[in-house]
């Protein structure tokens, strides 16, 4: 088996390890990324709404508050920079005459979080703005810096800088195994050629598989990692021409931020995603594919503010799952980043809004290291 030194290890090429790559690299680092896939940012990363979120629902304070603030300003500014395809269409999160008190209590909380452009409107304001709403929203938040953009694009912008500052990414190259010594840490890795490589830092980054790579790694305490569990979201396109120009959100879940709709940058629409709990027996790789059975949830949950959705305009699409730190009916959890202290610093549950925080999470590790 061949073996390698190296400085710095990214574990996961997902937009969180790209990102993270780059700014190291950019700082200096010699790095390399090792991605199991064949291809760069195959999961979590580019199975989502590509939205890129203001920051009205986290709690302040937290993690998620204060990279999803700072990565949108940053997100933002880089897409400008790069001209890759973004709109500032704005958000409507809409409520009817029962959940007034939680929208109002959630603009309070993204206020509070520092989020910029938004104002309570009356129903009948909102649908001046989007008319095809239902007529009992009563209420509704307007986000103006909300937006979408082309994820792929970014996520090619993200190697492209990562290279150009001589780091590399390594794909088809999984991580199985490894053990902190006292020069670093010692990564095995398999794939085609299985090779061992030691690296004076390591940064585990690796989404679905964050806590089962930490727990193969010899050498850190067993209990101190989080139980893993993954909530799929599936999504369902809309044919024919979408009635709204902004994207439109009801009142959050707990699992989830409700069932959207959302516009691509060509105009198509796609309503999703839903929140189904896996057993917790069922550890990825994942079944992505949509049910068409759930279609039926997707009419009813999305009618509640698109009255005139036709039946027969919903196809499923496509599929996500994301990786959380709680169970069911719990509170949504936070981002953790953890250095361990030995040279290895993992990030788990790393889940929404984790694309908008990327380049805001890339610069907090950044900063850990320095």
């Amino acid at each position: 088996m061949d073996r390698f030194e190296t400085d710095c290890v990214v574990i996961g090429a997902g937009v969180i390890g790209l990102a993270v790559a780059r700014a190291l690299a950019i700082s200096g680092r010699d790095v390399v990324v090792l991605e199991a896939e064949q291809q760069i940012a195959t999961h979590t990363s580019s199975r989502n709404s590509e939205v890129i979120h203001a920051g009205l629902y986290y709690p302040t304070g937290s993690l998620k508050a204060r990279h999803c603030v700072r990565g949108r300003r940053l997100l933002y500014a880089y897409l400008n920079e790069r001209n890759i395809a973004f709109s500032r269409c704005g958000k409507l999160v809409v409520a009817r005459s029962d959940e007034t008190d939680a929208l109002i209590d959630l603009a309070d909380r993204a206020r509070a979080n520092g989020v910029e452009d938004i104002n309570l409107i009356s129903g009948a304001e909102a649908r001046a703005m989007e008319p095809a709403l239902h007529p009992d929203v009563s209420l509704a938040l307007h986000s103006a810096q909300s937006g979408i953009f082309d994820s792929h694009a970014f996520f090619l912008a993200l190697q492209g800088d990562l290279e150009d500052a001589g780091g590399v990414v390594a794909l088809e190259t999984p991580v199985v195994g490894g053990a902190i010594k006292g020069e670093g840490v010692e990564l095995e890795t398999g794939g085609a050629k299985a090779a061992r490589l030691l690296a004076r830092t390591v940064i585990n980054a690796a989404g679905h598989n964050a806590v089962h790579i930490a727990r193969q790694i010899d050498g850190l305490p067993p209990g101190r990692f989080p139980k893993p569990r993954f909530v799929k979201g599936s999504y369902f396109s809309v044919s024919g021409q979408t009635p709204f120009s902004r994207l439109i959100y009801p009142m959050p879940g707990r699992a989830s931020l409700g069932l959207h709709l959302t516009i691509d940058l060509a105009g198509r629409g796609k309503l999703g995603p839903d929140a189904e709990w896996l057993s917790e027996e069922v550890t990825p790789p994942f079944d992505y594919r949509v049910d068409p059975n759930r279609a039926e949830l997707f009419y009813q949950a999305a009618r509640r503010y698109w009255p005139s959705l036709p039946n027969g305009a919903l196809s499923p699409d496509y599929a996500g799952v994301r990786p959380k730190l709680v169970g069911p009916g719990e509170p949504s959890g936070d981002f953790r980043i953890e250095d361990t202290g030995a040279g290895l610093i993992n990030l788990f549950g790393i889940e929404s809004p984790g694309l908008t925080a990327s380049l805001s999470i890339a610069e907090h590790v950044a900063e850990m290291l320095d």
